[in-house]
């Protein structure tokens, strides 16, 4: 993680489905928050992966963002093409891109990713990085579900996921 001073815009978005917390560095996307979740979350998120940053609301630099969540939303894009600016360890790097590769309205298992990194069997420590997504819905963590095919832990909450994957079954078939 870099300590560097720096500012970090951030702004608060409404959906359909609810209300979105965005933030982003000069770099790219650096948070997304889960639905209807209070800025205590995102400024609990940016502080850990930019510990020196400030937080500075500024929708209007977020359109671009903001526009492709829309389009998620409703429908027309299944997957993200933004800029991004995400912080974690090697081996979560390696999770959360394996994530990216789950199609649209498709799920995976924790152990099937754990296969996919060549990590078989480390499906827990693959529970545990992507519980640190810092990117939900871009990086598609709300794709992977228990072996048995229920739903399992999801920062945004279970009823976040079950709308995300909801949401995909149904556009996917208007798509």
């Amino acid at each position: 993680m870099e300590n560097l001073e720096q500012n970090i815009i951030y702004g608060s978005f409404e959906y359909d489905l609810g209300s979105l917390y965005l933030a982003a560095t000069e770099n790219g996307l650096c948070f997304v928050g889960s639905l209807n979740e209070s800025l205590r979350e995102l400024e609990d998120g940016v502080t850990k992966l930019f510990p020196k940053a400030t937080l500075v609301e500024n929708t209007v630099g977020l359109q671009l963002y903001h526009q492709q969540f829309l389009d998620y939303f409703n429908g027309s894009r299944t997957t993200f093409t933004l800029p991004l600016d995400v912080k974690g360890t090697l081996f979560q790097q390696k999770v959360w891109k394996a994530l990216t590769t789950i199609p649209y309205g498709q799920t995976k298992s924790y152990g099937e990713i754990a296969a996919e990194i060549g990590q078989t069997g480390a499906f827990r420590a693959v529970g545990t990085a992507i519980g640190k997504n810092p990117l939900l819905i871009v990086v598609p963590c709300h794709r992977v579900i228990h072996k048995n095919g229920k739903l399992a832990g999801y920062r945004g909450k279970l009823d976040m996921k079950e709308t995300l994957l909801s949401l995909e079954k149904r556009q996917g078939k208007v798509c």
